[in-house]
């Protein structure tokens, strides 16, 4: 991926297992959240393909808008918590539901039988992922008077709603206290098994990436410059000089 004359992603080769756990880390500027915006359509890769498996066989996501992309099963928090404030939490994850909804214009036009079932099927839909996740009692508020950590969890349960097949998580534990970050990483676990899916997380902390990854990318200036277990990555050279720090 370049920019004018600003290479951003240089010859990333990058695989993740079909429900796995898989971290990317990574100091500032190497390229991350760039590598988020290729996947999810946000940004178009200058070069390379991206390539989704399905049941029906691959599908090649590259030149894809943002909202097909999400339809064909990625889903993505982001760095900064982009809920809507003024909306209730309710509101927020059948945003998230829209892109599974078959009415099209003249439905929400003239709001027919067929979709007026369909909107109260997404509702429901709704009220129960926010039941399994802790947020039932909070339904009808505004999004805006949920603790942070709340609101942390909001935003993954709007992904949910899309449905996705890959859950990516753009630092998911920014902000957090310790005790937020074990309840992170236990929802995590809990997202993987309840919704068989992927997850793909950038996140800084390391307690946290290494507890809860199975395999790891480490990305340097645009290029991924270790991947492996763990353990791996813990004793590798170049990760620990160019991220860990020198006594890691």
């Amino acid at each position: 991926m370049s920019f004018g004359g600003l290479l951003a992603l240089d010859q990333v080769d990058f695989q993740i297992g079909a429900g796995s756990i898989t971290a990317l880390i990574g100091p500032n500027g190497a390229g991350k959240t760039t590598f988020f915006n290729c996947l999810t359509g946000i940004y178009i890769p200058t070069s390379g393909t991206i390539t989704l498996n399905q049941p029906s066989g691959p599908r090649q996501l590259h030149g894809l808008r943002p909202d097909q992309v999400t339809t064909l099963g990625l889903a993505r928090t982001f760095q900064n918590i982009r809920l809507f404030n003024d909306l209730t939490v309710l509101e927020n994850v059948l945003i998230g539901c829209h892109c599974r909804m078959k009415a099209g214009l003249l439905g929400a036009l003239f709001r027919d039988r067929k979709t007026r079932a369909e909107e109260r099927a997404m509702a429901e839909f709704s009220y129960q992922l926010l039941d399994r996740y802790g947020l039932g009692g909070a339904a009808n508020e505004l999004t805006k008077n949920l603790p942070y950590g709340a609101q942390r969890r909001l935003e993954i349960v709007r992904a949910l709603a899309t449905r996705p097949s890959l859950l990516l998580l753009d630092e998911p534990a920014a902000g957090l206290n310790i005790g937020e970050t074990r309840e992170l990483e236990d929802l995590i676990h809990i997202i993987r098994e309840r919704e068989s899916l992927s997850v793909l997380l950038i996140e800084h902390d390391m307690s946290l990436v290494m507890s809860i990854s199975e395999q790891i990318y480490v990305m340097e200036y645009g290029r991924v410059i270790a991947r492996g277990t763990p353990e791996v990555i813990r004793n590798d050279s170049r990760v620990i000089q160019a991220y860990l720090g020198e006594e890691a």
